[in-house]
């Protein structure tokens, strides 16, 4: 199936920021979800000299059709790492990080502990500086989540994907109550959380399939919602079943929002953390009124 016209983008890492983002990248020796998973925002993010920091690696212990992150045996935990990423916010001035993983089913707590030791490490740069975290589902590991947020991120993010019709498909190796369950005991721990998923549309779902999805994720207490084009990585990733145009997608984001999302972000080439401070703004700019 051919991209249609909305879906083609010029991908250039062509300016200072850029550069400046690759050499630090490198230094650290550091990972970001932009190359691992073939973000097709990289440019802009990179341009204006931000990313999303990849943490424990860039091989993921799970076998998602959806993703380009490699997949195999992950390498051991780099114990500085939560230091080198602190390093990287503070020498590209940051004043909003995203920080997520690869799934690491073959560590304690699925490696709750790298998290929390991350956002510690970047507190000690500045206690301004705004995290967010976009997690997995450490197996539904409660007390893994809480030492997540014993360190207080400002947003915790997970996504779930999918609907939950698809998840054998899409996600065999993750469970939809369980990432629900994941936004409930966040706000359960801590209501002044800002909380948040993401979903792909073009898998085969349904409207009545996304409405209902919107509603449990409402249920749990979710505060923003990000809607975007699922594209097919490589042909070994599950085929595009349909390209959603803009205007689809306008129609999307009204759903969600008659669901009771306080804040969606719906396009062709939305992402978890694309301009992610924005909709942290949007919230802090409604619970303010």
């Amino acid at each position: 199936m051919a991209k249609p016209a909305w879906l083609r983008k010029r991908i250039s890492i062509d300016n200072i920021n850029a550069i400046k983002v690759e050499h630090i990248l490198k230094d650290g020796l550091l990972h970001t979800v932009c190359e691992s998973a073939l973000c097709p925002n990289i440019s802009e993010c990179f341009n204006q000299g931000t990313a999303t920091f990849l943490i424990l690696g860039d091989i993921c212990t799970r076998n998602c059709r959806f993703c380009a992150i490699k997949k195999g045996k992950p390498n051991p935990v780099d114990s500085e790492e939560p230091k080198k990423v602190a390093k990287a916010v503070e020498l590209l001035g940051l004043k909003y990080v995203v920080i997520t993983s690869v799934t690491r089913d073959d560590l304690p707590r699925g490696g709750a502990d790298e998290f929390k030791n991350t956002i510690l490490e970047i507190r000690r740069v500045s206690d301004s500086i705004k995290i967010e975290v976009l997690i997995p589902d450490f197996k539904g590991d409660k007390d893994a989540l809480k030492e997540v947020l014993l360190a207080s991120p400002d947003v915790l993010n997970h996504n779930v994907e999918t609907v939950p019709s698809l998840y054998s498909t899409v996600r065999p190796m993750a469970d939809f109550e369980r990432s629900l369950n994941i936004l409930y005991w966040t706000k359960e721990y801590n209501s002044s959380i800002i909380t948040k998923s993401g979903i792909m549309v073009g898998l085969g779902e349904t409207e009545k399939e996304l409405y209902n999805t919107f509603k449990m994720l409402i249920d749990v207490g979710c505060d923003i919602i990000t809607i975007g084009q699922y594209l097919q990585p490589t042909k070994e990733h599950l085929p595009v079943k349909e390209y959603i145009s803009p205007e689809r997608f306008k129609e999307i984001e009204e759903l969600a929002y008659q669901a009771g999302f306080r804040y969606v972000v719906s396009g062709p080439f939305v992402r978890s953390s694309y301009f992610a401070h924005k909709g942290y703004e949007k919230i802090l700019e409604v619970k303010s009124k």
